[in-house]
């Protein structure tokens, strides 16, 4: 479990397709704190499984599923990448509940500048928009972010300056896609709801 708060930005220093899956290695340092193999560490919003590492990489396996579900096929050896540490019981819950399982990705359709804040147009999958609510949650490429604005086919959410230099999204151009995960929340109140219909 994540909270969406990204703790560095890495680089992606190796990518190795094995057939349908794939291998990565990412240049880091704040993040191998404390981290072991075996440990898991959200890479623009993914969660992997650290299967080793040293004093400024670690390595994880990339199944097909998330490589047909995220935007991993944009990556390549020099892409900068979010990533958070999961959290611990003890430290402070600064976002909001976030699994690392990728839900799909959305479109950037346009991004403006008002005043200190950044705006970016987003357009998901239909069959996921039904889970973003104005004023909700959702994680893009692994940041917490708060929903400003909804309607039938997109999204809005607006950065402060500090988001737009912590985080990869002040890189991303409209066109690009970026990786989304939903409030687990509703999804979970929806299942139990159908379960009673």
């Amino acid at each position: 479990m994540f909270t969406g708060i990204i703790e560095e930005i890495g680089t992606i220093r190796n990518i190795e397709i094995r057939g349908p899956s794939a291998r990565i290695t990412i240049s880091s340092s704040r993040v191998l704190e404390d981290s072991s193999v075996g440990d898991s560490i959200s890479v623009n919003g993914i969660c992997l499984t650290v299967t080793s590492m040293n004093s400024g990489s670690f390595t994880a396996d990339i199944m097909n599923e998330t490589i047909k579900r995220t935007a991993f096929h944009s990556m390549r050896v020099g892409t900068k990448v979010n990533l958070e540490r999961a959290m611990k019981v003890d430290g402070r819950f600064g976002g909001h509940m976030v699994s690392g399982h990728i839900d799909g990705t959305a479109t950037i359709q346009s991004i403006e500048q008002q005043g200190n804040a950044t705006w970016y147009s987003l357009k998901p999958p239909s069959d996921l928009l039904r889970y973003i609510v104005e004023k909700g949650s959702v994680a893009l490429d692994g940041t917490s972010l708060t929903v400003a604005y909804v309607d039938r086919d997109k999204f809005k959410v607006s950065i402060i300056p500090h988001t737009s230099e912590a985080t990869v999204l002040s890189e991303k151009r409209p066109g690009q896609k970026v990786n989304i995960e939903v409030d687990i929340v509703g999804k979970y109140i929806e299942k139990l709801i159908e379960g009673r219909i």
